[in-house]
């Protein structure tokens, strides 16, 4: 193992469940499919997940969305709303003994999902609802700010001051990409480094990165190959945690189906960006 020359800004650990990020904590995953489809479907993912996890040592999140609001058409699918889907996400978590993350897209859902999940995420295209910034911060679960496609990245500061000022210093700084012309995203790696100025883990958001809003007729397309790539060079630029969303068949996938990560092609991308990793630390 070599010692890094070009070491990154110091943050403090933050814990959930039984993963912690950033501090020495080597690094972590959070996957899972962008939405629930059904009962069956996230449970077989969630099992197969786990089954990776514990083959390859992954300290795993497993992640799941129970309404997915932010939808380019009405006819979109959206999954089982929030009672049911925070119900299967409550059975995952106690019989594969996994921390659990969700997104919330509103204030009224703060509350139910804190009970479930360890992890509250702040949708991108939410990051400066103050309301619901707040009341994600006083729910005092792990926040996962995911940085708006439209913000730079030291402007997600006032971001970050909302949930400090409920007390709550458990904070997780995701980078999905930036808005570069029309129906496209691009990383900027540097995002990575100057997020983790502020003092908290960063995550990076591989899947998300190489979506194309809006880039099909009625919905947002995606080129799902450049995930490796961008995963690598993250890890490499020394973020704390990797995000990929993942289906056993993509194609057929409700949403995402464009850049997710097939779930075959995960352990061997793991594996690659462990060793990088470690030859940081």
């Amino acid at each position: 193992m070599s010692k890094n020359p070009f070491p990154t800004a110091p943050v403090q650990a933050v814990k959930a469940g039984s993963v912690r990020f950033g501090g020495k904590a080597p690094l972590a995953l959070i996957a899972g499919p962008c939405v629930i489809e059904s009962r069956d479907m996230v449970l077989d993912l969630a099992a197969r997940l786990v089954a990776l996890a514990k083959k390859e040592n992954i300290p795993l999140v497993f992640k799941a969305s129970y309404d997915k609001a932010n939808r380019t058409s009405v006819r979109s699918f959206r999954g089982p709303g929030l009672a049911k889907g925070l119900e299967i996400l409550a059975e995952i978590k106690a019989k594969y003994q996994v921390p659990i993350l969700t997104d919330v897209h509103q204030v009224s859902e703060v509350g139910p999902a804190a009970e479930v999940a360890d992890i509250l995420q702040l949708p991108a295209f939410l990051c400066r609802q103050t309301d619901l910034v707040v009341a994600l911060g006083e729910s005092c679960r792990v926040i996962n700010i995911k940085k708006g496609q439209f913000l730079a990245p030291w402007d997600l500061r006032h971001v970050i001051e909302k949930v400090e000022s409920t007390g709550n210093k458990k904070i997780l700084l995701t980078e999905r990409g930036v808005s570069f012309g029309y129906n496209n995203l691009v990383a900027d790696m540097r995002s990575l480094l100057i997020l983790r100025e502020f003092g908290y883990p960063v995550i990076f958001d591989a899947t998300h990165s190489v979506q194309l809003p809006g880039g099909r007729e009625a919905g947002t397309g995606g080129d799902g190959k450049w995930v490796p790539y961008l995963s690598r060079a993250a890890v490499a630029a020394g973020c704390d945690a990797l995000f990929w969303e993942t289906h056993r068949n993509p194609p057929d996938a409700k949403s995402d189906k464009d850049n997710a990560l097939p779930l075959k092609s995960m352990g061997p991308l793991w594996r690659q960006c462990r060793r990088i990793d470690d030859e940081l630390a």
